[in-house]
């Protein structure tokens, strides 16, 4: 039985398309009673989150900001994941971000090994294993494979000369059992 995180993998790097079979019957079905990490304390978190908001005030020149999502590190190596929520079939990914993305993917595959995942959801139980989401990796964006939209090709009256659009149509849809397996394979590479 082939592995699919590696088939992923490959698939993202060789610019094939992912296998159009059912994943269901393939995979195994992982169904864990509780996260591996869990907020300890909520009102914590919150007020941490609070103070950066309370950063930038009125009257400031800055503006905005973005974060990342999650950042893994493993011997060295490096695993970025970026989560889009959908609008209709498209995500918005603020150009300041997907700059700064693109430097620091560059910047530590020169050193190191580094995989920065774009991801996209709608209502996605992400804790059911068979819940699908969208994906691309920085590599697919840096050659050309996502179009570099700014404007809305769906809607001529909206332009978004701030943000690149990308469409659920340009990105692979894969299980939540799937990224986990990708996740795993990265640290597995990385030891």
């Amino acid at each position: 039985m082939k592995n699919e995180a590696s088939d992923f993998i490959d698939a993202l790097y060789e610019k094939e398309s992912l296998p159009t079979g059912d994943y269901k019957n393939n995979q195994i079905v992982r169904k864990s009673p509780k996260a591996k990490y869990q907020i300890f304390d909520e009102e914590e978190f919150t007020r941490g989150r609070e103070v950066l908001g309370d950063l930038i005030v009125h009257g400031m020149r800055t503006s905005g900001g973005t974060d990342i999502d999650w950042l893994i590190e493993h011997n060295g190596g490096f695993v970025i994941l970026e989560f889009k929520g959908f609008h209709g079939d498209k995500i918005n990914i603020p150009k300041g971000q997907m700059i700064a993305y693109e430097k620091l993917h560059e910047k530590l595959n020169q050193s190191t090994k580094c995989y920065l995942y774009i991801i996209g959801y709608d209502d996605t139980d992400f804790s059911n294993p068979d819940s699908k989401i969208w994906i691309f990796e920085m590599n697919q964006w840096k050659i050309g494979a996502i179009p570099k939209n700014t404007s809305d090709i769906y809607e001529e009256a909206q332009s978004k000369p701030n943000k690149f659009i990308v469409y659920r149509e340009y990105m692979e849809e894969i299980s939540i059992e799937i990224l986990r397996k990708v996740i795993d394979s990265h640290w597995e590479e990385f030891e």
